[in-house]
């Protein structure tokens, strides 16, 4: 009896020190930061996507203090979409210098912002989806991150909506989960820029952005 006591007992204690050690993991991770970066794939740097990923990224960090936010500004920059690579030569452009972000231990979330041309997402938007490729192999980086997508455009029906669901299929394929926000804003944020490019006068799209970006830090932080 006491033979076996002393096993079931030991066995009790081994499995609650491994929950606490778990536990205790998770813990440090949550109070070393959780990451969500905000990718403007505008090719008119600093302004109505920029500005729209900037709101809903405000709103990811004002959830909790455990949420720390970043903004990639890709206007101005070089992004060549994918092409076969050749031994010894690398892509001479700006995407590179973006990975360490991208690769960070603590990103749980991105939200990605487009503007709308042609009722498609730009060509930037398009090549950063592809060279993101790099992320899935030889492992998934960017598995079960949340991603949350906006999209600005000309009109207040201007294809925002199909622009989300271009940049959401092409995430899917990286296995991220696949974030919406509230009433208004289910699929996405869908911003309107018809202010001259104030796009804080669009109330509606921005209620909409600050909706996507509290889903987007519940969805990081686990809940």
């Amino acid at each position: 009896m006491d033979a076996n006591y002393n096993r079931r007992t030991f066995l009790r204690t081994a499995g609650g020190a491994a929950v606490a050690g778990a536990a205790s993991t998770k813990l440090l991770a949550r109070e070393s930061g959780t990451l969500i970066v905000g990718v403007s794939c505008s090719p008119r740097q600093g302004k109505t996507t920029a500005a729209a990923v900037k709101i809903a990224l405000q709103a990811a960090q004002e959830t909790d203090p455990r949420i720390s936010t970043e903004l990639i500004d890709l206007g101005g920059k070089k992004i060549n979409g994918w092409t076969p690579p050749v031994e010894g030569q690398s892509v001479d452009d700006d995407f590179q210098a973006l990975i360490p972000r991208l690769e960070a231990d603590n990103l749980a979330g991105l939200i990605i912002g487009s503007p709308v041309y042609f009722r498609n997402m730009s060509s930037l938007c398009g090549a950063f989806l592809e060279r993101l490729s790099v992320l899935r192999s030889p492992k998934m980086l960017l598995a079960d991150k949340a991603v949350g997508v906006l999209s600005v455009g000309g009109y207040r029906n201007g294809g925002q909506e199909l622009v989300l669901q271009q940049i959401q299929t092409a995430m899917l394929c990286h296995e991220c989960v696949i974030v919406g926000g509230k009433p208004g804003a289910f699929q996405g944020a869908t911003l309107w820029n018809a202010y001259e490019d104030d796009i804080t006068k669009d109330e509606f799209g921005i209620e909409s952005a600050k909706k996507l970006g509290i889903r987007v830090a519940g969805a990081a932080l686990g809940g």
